[in-house]
């Protein structure tokens, strides 16, 4: 299909309910992930979530999501999914492993549903710990998504904890330890058990890829941002009230520019 197709990209960035933040600056990271596509001279559309990614598909190589709510619903996830079978190639970030989120009695928090949206994307949000710097490892530094990053790099953003659905069809790009302070109380209330952890039992993934069928989908958990606008602060928050996070950094763009690369090749 894509040596067909112009390399188009179909670019969604939103929150929910429509209009609303969710606590992320999207129009932030829209600007720059448009400003890094117009870099490679890739054209794109934009949509607020997925309610006409059926009408995009057809005419784009590639798929970026980054959103805080926003989910492809089980017909739109068929829709997703042949196009990816047929060679497209989905770039999630950060907020597009949640999804719809329920209510749990006695429980402050909400709890995310694992659906169809999850297992095609190949991870399942859990929760993550508050806001931090910490260190991402590369698992392979000659991988074309990798390429120029190096081993490691330290970056300050939302330590996420992802359950990966398919570990055998899935090659780990990033990997983080967090540390014994990385504890969330969504752990043992919300979710019975800690399953972003790694066999090693301090691991955890922050950025994978996988083939589906001819195309593919990369995935990466990094990518936090918010402005006064997006996000209210609370009383005695010590996290700044514009935050960039990993978008400021070198190794965070890098990522960014080879996977556009990826899925527009």
């Amino acid at each position: 299909m894509t040596d067909s197709k112009p390399r188009r990209t179909h670019l969604i960035a939103g929150g929910f309910p429509p209009g609303s933040a969710a606590g992320h600056d999207h129009d932030y990271a829209r600007l720059r992930l448009l400003e890094l596509l117009a870099e490679a001279n890739v054209p794109a559309s934009v949509g607020n979530d997925f309610s006409d990614v059926e009408k995009w598909l057809p005419v784009s190589r590639l798929l970026v999501t980054y959103v805080a709510g926003p989910h492809p619903d089980a017909a739109q996830c068929r829709a997703i999914r042949t196009w990816l079978e047929s060679g497209g190639r989905w770039l999630g970030l950060h907020g597009t492993s949640g999804g719809r989120a329920e209510r749990v009695e006695g429980v402050r928090q909400r709890r995310t549903v694992k659906s169809e949206h999850h297992a095609l994307l190949g991870s399942f949000f859990l929760t993550h710990p508050p806001y931090c710097g910490f260190r991402v490892d590369v698992s392979d530094v000659d991988h074309p998504l990798t390429r120029g990053i190096g081993g490691s790099f330290l970056v300050e953003d939302e330590p996420y904890f992802i359950e990966l659905q398919d570990p055998g069809s899935t090659r780990i790009l990033l990997t983080a330890e967090y540390g014994p302070d990385a504890v969330s109380p969504a752990i043992g209330t919300l979710y019975p058990a800690d399953t972003s952890l790694q066999p090693d039992g301090r691991t955890r993934v922050l950025g994978y890829t996988r083939d589906v069928g001819q195309g593919g989908v990369t995935y990466f958990a990094l990518g936090h941002c918010h402005s006064p606008a997006s996000r209210q602060a609370q009383a005695g928050d010590p996290t700044p009230a514009t935050l960039r996070g990993a978008w400021d950094t070198d190794a965070f763009t890098t990522l960014l520019r080879n996977a556009i690369s990826w899925g527009t090749a």
